[in-house]
């Protein structure tokens, strides 16, 4: 599994043509404690670059984007109940939807995670 990152702060973990997408550690750590999250629904057709999903906080309320052009296949619904799961494990259990590739071009826009720290460490 190859995990790429966009620079709004998504991470997207690649297996052929399914991927799962989450927020990043530094992303959640500037929203501060998550208190809702917006799902997308499954069968939805997005383009990269797209608003699909809703990140609330204390703070603010944050959009998510898709990294890629796909097909929603499914939501993580343990964040319905617990959606501090984002704070606690962003960048495992606190994944936020699944989807499947449109076309796998879109990942040449992304960056590898040494790119992406380097990235994080100029902002």
């Amino acid at each position: 599994m190859t995990r790429y990152f966009t620079k709004e702060h998504e991470w997207i973990d690649v297996d052929g043509n399914d991927a799962t997408v989450g927020i990043t550690d530094f992303a959640q750590n500037s929203l501060g404690d998550i208190t809702f999250v917006e799902l997308p629904e499954s069968g939805r057709a997005v383009t990269a670059g797209e608003a699909v999903a809703v990140v609330e906080s204390v703070k603010a309320a944050s959009d998510v984007y898709a990294p890629v052009a796909g097909t929603i296949t499914e939501g993580n619904t343990a964040l319905d109940g617990e959606p501090e799961l984002v704070n606690t494990a962003a960048e495992t259990d606190g994944w936020l939807f699944k989807l499947t590739l449109a076309d796998g071009a879109d990942l040449s826009d992304l960056m590898d995670e040494a790119a992406y720290k380097a990235y994080i460490a100029e902002l």
